[in-house]
């Protein structure tokens, strides 16, 4: 059997599988692609939280499309990561070395103990992390996508 690409995806990302938005049909064609198995994405279960959180506060969604949505995300196969132990400690660690967020480090630690890239729209990720990050567009290209 084929191995397929694993990805860290963060909620910059699956945000767009959502709302229209700057970015996303190319967000959709991750989430295609993932849908159909040939990738694997990977995400710390905060990217629930962020996701919801962000959608709460577009102005998009009432009550029931939200809870709707909510939904949805909980039933994608991704595979989740706790943040516990040496994954948390690295988050930690990077959070103050990389003066980012914790949330944001939890992703890049994430993709640091994968040994594979993030999929994100966050620039100042992309910025501080060009070996570990990915953009949609790069992704795209690589993928021979849009």
């Amino acid at each position: 059997m084929e191995k397929k690409d694993g990805f860290i995806v963060d909620s910059s990302v699956v945000t767009k599988w959502f709302l229209i938005e700057d970015g996303s049909e190319l967000a959709v064609e991750v989430r295609n692609r993932f849908a159909t198995r040939r990738i694997a994405l990977t995400v710390p279960t905060l990217l629930f939280y962020e996701v919801v959180n962000a959608l709460r506060f577009s102005g998009a969604f009432d009550e029931a499309d939200l809870a709707t949505a909510a939904k949805s995300l909980s039933k994608y196969q991704f595979e989740v990561w706790r943040p516990m132990g040496k994954l948390l400690e690295e988050a930690a660690r990077l959070a103050l070395s990389e003066d980012i967020t914790a949330y944001d480090a939890a992703y890049v630690a994430l993709a640091k103990r994968k040994r594979s890239r993030l999929l994100t729209e966050d620039g100042e990720l992309l910025e501080k992390f060009p070996s570990l990050t990915l953009s949609l567009r790069s992704f795209s290209r690589a993928e021979g996508q849009v």
